[in-house]
């Protein structure tokens, strides 16, 4: 690991001059930076992957949807479409990408909508005969074409951005001095047992601005979730054995989250944002039915679910899928961060 490091250090240093240059054109407005007459929250992060975006757009988007009408863009990574698309209730994770569909089917009366070009993507909700309050768009920090009213980045406790390198070498799109521009940053994924201590050394760090506040999280879940029927379930007996699927940057945590449910845990890996082939659910059939005990379950991820949600699965197999929601946990601070943010929309918003 360290000798690939050094050897893709150079190209690091190449790719870091050319986003150097252009955010560089961007301040000084060589290239433009639309504002648009809506309230604009960016969730996004400095890193590739893997900071517990998604929950935590989904925590914002419960909190506004109670005071707002309110959307949420996307990009829709890994769709197999283009341009501007409304995700409605027979969207699927080809059609929209897997993080907007699960947003979707989890806030129905949130308009959910995916473009490459986020200035169309907003120009098209704007014109929707019933438009959005406010437009929540998901993983923009780097679209600097539009211009946020505020800016929320998210950071992995575990692999801070003051520790890490960019691409290839690390895992950074920007170089940290980029969070300058976020109005909040969120450290997530920390253990139970942050201390104040610990959350001033990352305090000093991040070298947090007067204008900037800083927030920590813990990685909670919600319930067991059948992806057949949707219906929840009880925690499995101890004695049950677990064929766990995941298609995320970390899923680790996850992993580890599994394990007081079973001792007996079998972990098929995959990519980010997989997109499940039939060679996939004929390995997932093989290694399920090998597992002789018959008190037995498959668990993945929530945003697995949506894309194995299109596959061609033998119902007596989709029959034992389940899901665990993730639920960030603020440690404080939680109404001071959802109260500025529903302050700015009500005083921004058409």
């Amino acid at each position: 690991m360290f000798l690939a490091r050094i050897v893709l250090l150079p190209l690091s240093f190449v790719y870091g001059l050319i986003v150097g240059i252009r955010n560089s054109f961007f301040n000084m407005r060589i290239l433009k930076s639309k504002e648009f007459n809506v309230p604009i929250i960016c969730v996004g992060n400095i890193t590739v992957g893997g900071t517990g975006k998604t929950p935590h757009t989904e925590l914002i988007l419960a909190e506004l949807q109670k005071d707002f009408q309110v959307a949420c863009l996307s990009r829709g990574y890994k769709r197999k479409t283009t341009g501007f698309r409304l995700a409605d209730a027979q969207s699927t994770a080809n059609d929209i990408g897997d993080e907007p569909l699960q947003i979707k089917k989890k806030f129905p009366d949130i308009i959910v909508a995916v473009d490459e070009k986020r200035c169309r993507g907003i120009e098209k909700l704007l014109a929707l005969p019933a438009p959005p309050q406010v437009i929540v768009l998901d993983d923009a920090f780097q679209h600097r074409y539009v211009k946020a009213g505020k800016n929320i980045i998210m950071m992995d406790y575990n692999r801070p951005v003051y520790k890490d390198y960019l691409l290839p070498a690390g895992r950074l799109r920007e170089t940290p001095y980029a969070l300058r521009r976020a109005d909040y940053i969120i450290t997530s994924k920390c253990p139970p047992e942050l201390t104040p201590i610990e959350k001033r050394l990352v305090f000093k760090h991040l070298k947090i601005k007067p204008y900037q506040q800083l927030f920590f999280t813990r990685q909670g879940y919600g319930s067991i979730t059948s992806l057949c029927s949707g219906k929840t379930i009880a925690q499995p007996e101890k004695k049950a054995s677990v064929l766990c699927i995941t298609g995320i940057a970390q899923p680790e945590p996850y992993i580890e989250y599994l394990k007081q449910f079973s001792s007996d845990i079998t972990v098929i890996r995959y990519p980010d944002h997989h997109n499940f082939k039939p060679k996939d659910i004929a390995e997932i059939e093989k290694v399920f039915r090998s597992i002789r005990n018959m008190n037995k379950y498959i668990f993945t991820t929530e945003k697995d679910a949506m894309r194995l949600k299109d596959c061609n699965i033998p119902e007596d197999i989709l029959e034992r899928i389940y899901y665990i929601p993730v639920e960030p946990i603020f440690f404080n601070k939680k109404d001071i961060l959802i109260n500025e943010l529903k302050t700015y929309v009500a005083k921004n918003k058409r």
